[in-house]
């Protein structure tokens, strides 16, 4: 049987609707055992950062233990079910350090000082003074995919007027940034090729598999049963997608456009939101659409207010507010690990070759500070998810034992997407060397 390419999309059209849907990494792309392409080229390699605003609370984060042996506290607990991808990282210290919120949102991301483009209030506004680490990553990843990168967020921002720091994660530098889609049914669209036909795709009910129905049933009758299991599941995948995006949350009221996911009495639907933006992030990466990415859970100095862990002010305020031992705080972080989690199972979830997403994968999931209540930089809250395409452990905690510079963590997830970097950061946050214990 003759390889298929790894680049095809099957395309359609009806009534002037269009579409073209991409396709996972199946046998007949592949190797004989599944390690690579049938060409031989290796399976890819993704890069990736998950973010959330307003740091931890460290007695309940801290690990127990050092090497493949720690043992999660209760806010890693959430993350247990994918233990074996996840490797903490502790002890470091942002390096470039002058204003909490932007030195560490800045210096985790770039590894140097945020740009001053002004003051407000109190306070001062500030951007990026260089790219943040995913569109390294996507430079690096530049030509090979149809997206560059892809950017998306969960909780809509209800941050402040400190500038493009406070507001996006992904930046290509100063004041120019990669703004985070919120909006689900506008992610999927994109990601589907529907483009400016999808609004009459919605009205008209149809799939954007019934589009390209003919292409399915002829590629289903050339492939071997395992790559006909394989292309159900995917075009599954997509329909129960579409099939949730198009579910009000009201079925008594007109909403705005299906898939919106507007707050029900006030209240953020943050579960369901992430959940769907995994499994549309998880689509885009199994189906080779980008080698780049970022999930916003929340942004620096967030308004989130997290109401399942009983929070009935914003992330930020609590933070500041709420007396010692911070209930309210620590539930909400347990509870973005919780999302975090999602993300993460539903990349370990969905195949590719002889391994999974998250095994060819390497995630940087931070935050912008260390304790919100006193807007620390050093104990830096990092993990390094995935595996990397074998590159990385994974599982493993390691501690710095001098405050190092925090830059080595980004540095090291860099390295760990195969991105060939001999260094990463700038003056104070400059760095020359990874975390040679997190390489398998």
């Amino acid at each position: 049987m003759r390889a298929m390419n790894r680049r095809t999309f099957l395309r359609g059209a009806v009534g002037g609707l269009t579409a073209a849907v991409a396709l996972p990494a199946l046998e007949i792309m592949l190797n004989t055992n599944g390690t690579a392409h049938a060409d031989g080229t290796p399976l890819p390699t993704r890069f990736g950062v998950w973010f959330w605003g307003n740091g931890i609370r460290r007695e309940h984060w801290l690990p127990d233990g050092t090497g493949p042996g720690w043992q999660a506290r209760a806010e890693m607990a959430p993350l247990q079910g994918v233990r074996e991808y996840v490797s903490p990282v502790t002890g470091l210290e942002i390096k470039t350090a002058t204003h909490p919120h932007h030195s560490g949102m800045t210096g985790i991301l770039t590894g140097a000082r945020y740009a001053q483009v002004g003051v407000t209030r109190d306070t001062i506004v500030s951007t990026f003074a260089y790219p943040s680490v995913d569109q390294i990553a996507a430079q690096h990843f530049q030509g090979q995919t149809p997206f560059r990168s892809l950017e998306v967020g969960i909780a809509q921002f209800r941050g402040t007027d400190e500038g493009t720091t406070f507001q996006h994660l992904s930046h290509n530098g100063p004041n120019n940034p990669n703004p985070s889609e919120y909006n689900p049914a506008v992610f999927f669209d994109r990601l589907v090729g529907a483009g400016p036909g999808a609004p009459q795709l919605a009205r008209s009910r149809k799939s954007v598999l019934d589009l390209v129905h003919g292409q399915i049933r002829k590629l289903q009758g050339s492939v071997g049963a395992t790559d006909r299991q394989r292309l159900e599941q995917h075009f599954e995948s997509v329909r129960l997608i579409e099939q949730r995006l198009s579910t009000s949350a009201n079925a008594c009221q007109f909403p705005g456009r299906p898939g919106d996911f507007p707050d029900v009495e006030g209240r953020e639907q943050l579960e369901e939101k992430n959940l769907v933006m995994s499994q549309l992030m998880a689509l885009a990466l199994s189906c080779d659409l980008t080698r780049a990415f970022s999930v916003m859970f929340s942004c620096a100095g967030s308004g989130v207010i997290v109401w399942p862990a009983g929070a009935q002010n914003s992330m930020h305020q609590i933070c500041h507010d709420e007396a010692a031992p911070q209930p309210v705080v620590h539930a909400a972080v347990t509870f973005i690990m919780g999302r975090l989690a999602t993300f993460l199972e539903t990349l370990r979830n969905t195949p590719e070759g002889d391994s999974n997403l998250l095994a060819n994968s390497s995630i940087l999931c931070t935050t912008e500070l260390s304790e919100g209540k006193v807007h620390t930089n050093d104990e830096f809250p990092v993990l390094i998810c995935g595996k990397g395409g074998g590159r990385l452990k994974g599982g493993y905690h390691w501690r710095s034992g001098s405050n190092q510079n925090a830059s080595h963590a980004p540095f090291t997830a860099l390295r760990g997407a195969g991105v060939p970097l001999d260094a990463f950061g700038y003056e104070a946050g400059r760095v020359t060397d990874v975390i040679g214990e997190l390489f398998a």
